[in-house]
């Protein structure tokens, strides 16, 4: 069976495990509803994408 030789430091270990982490979701509020929507995404209950028509509405 493998054993490390030496204690791996605190120091060491949280440094590997520094990328990690979860990002944040950058949310922001949209310019004709007000509701909440994701930077750079099409909404997809409207369609529209930076001010214009994408997709077409859904019902």
């Amino acid at each position: 069976m493998a054993v490390p030789k030496r204690k791996i430091s605190k120091a060491r270990r949280d440094k590997r495990r520094s990328h990690d982490s979860l990002s944040t979701v950058n949310w922001v509020e949209d310019q004709n509803t007000g509701e909440p929507v994701r930077r750079h995404h099409i909404d997809m209950k409207t369609g529209m994408y930076k001010g214009r028509q994408v997709l077409e509405e859904r019902g």
